[in-house]
């Protein structure tokens, strides 16, 4: 690797996955994470505090700022995925309180605070719903210039997960996510259709839960965690999706995503297309376009396909990385 690390903020809620993201971005060497900045998503906003320090302490991190953000969406109350991450948000897994504390700054305070002060342009990486980002951009317009690039999880080309065409990140807050393709920024959609894809086979999963490093072991019991239906079982050291982490993968390795730029927006009516985030594949005007005239809409570069074995080698490299360090 090569080059001065990227200067890194996270926005998260730190459910499962979001924490398999904070695992690999304090382990990779070509990622400085500067701050995390918590919001109300998988579980509620000081929920998400609590499982973030947590993280951040079993991970060995140094001492990260941790930012408390939005209780709820813009306008909509906050609605949860625990039945998804657990009643914790981090599938019950029992971890000790942290003993590290959150920032006197809110989330808000701290992303400009952060952003303006890195010598080097910031990428912003939220996993979560995008109300932090929404409320960073409308009272703090100057910070974007000093942003990179924007990579969110979130959004979907084809079918969504909180309804059949929205995913869960958008659709808990689509006015701010309508807000932040406003952003003037470069922005990169990394959505349901490559989330679902990154997965690692059992065989390592059981490889990092018999680490004795409290961090790659933390990964390995977070990808053994699998949602199951009402009722039924869970079971015990499945294959597990990296999720929101590959995201992170995604910044720190580029070249393992293919994008297209194209028109995006999110959809604000009420109903089952709320939150659905419209991806024109087109490759000219239609019929709309041509009586209702056209308009304008955010361009971004829209993930559509991932390599699968290289974003999987790149997660199980940089998490076992301190089991190699302390056997050296």
């Amino acid at each position: 690797m090569t080059g001065q690390p990227i200067p890194v903020i996270i926005d998260c809620d730190t459910g499962v996955d979001d924490a398999l993201a904070l695992l690999f971005a304090v382990r990779h060497p070509g990622i400085d994470l500067r701050a995390v900045t918590c919001v109300a998503g998988n579980t509620d906003v000081d929920g998400v505090v609590r499982n973030t320090l947590t993280v951040l302490e079993q991970a060995g991190a140094p001492d990260i700022p941790v930012g408390r953000g939005a209780a709820r969406p813009l306008i909509e109350p906050a609605r949860s995925a625990q039945h998804v991450h657990g009643s914790d948000g981090m599938g019950d897994l029992g971890l000790p309180a942290p003993q590290r504390t959150a920032s006197e700054l809110d989330a808000v305070a701290l992303l400009r605070r952060e952003i303006l002060a890195s010598p080097r342009p910031v990428t912003l990486i939220p996993t979560a719903p995008l109300t932090n980002i929404a409320l960073l951009l409308r009272t703090h317009p100057e910070v974007t210039r000093n942003i990179e690039r924007i990579v969110f999880m979130g959004g979907a080309v084809g079918s969504g997960n909180a309804t059949p065409v929205a995913e869960f990140n958008v659709w808990h807050d689509p006015e701010a996510a309508a807000i932040l393709l406003t952003a003037g920024v470069p922005i990169t959609m990394y959505g349901l259709d490559v989330f679902m894809q990154v997965v690692v086979d059992t065989p390592d999963v059981h490889r990092l839960r018999a680490s004795a490093d409290p961090g790659t072991r933390l990964a390995g019991d977070l990808l053994a965690h699998r949602p199951t239906a009402i009722g039924e079982e869970p079971e015990a050291e499945e294959a597990g999706g990296l999720g929101d982490a590959g995201a992170v993968c995604a910044v720190a390795d580029p070249g393992g995503l293919t994008t297209r730029l194209l028109p995006v927006e999110v959809s604000l009516d009420a109903g089952p297309t709320r939150g659905q985030t419209v991806v024109d594949r087109r490759p000219r005007a239609g019929e709309y376009e041509i009586h209702e005239g056209s308009r304008e809409r955010a361009l971004v570069d829209v993930a559509l396909e991932v390599d699968v074995e290289r974003y999987v080698k790149l997660y199980l490299e940089t998490i076992e990385m301190a089991c190699r360090t302390s056997a050296s």
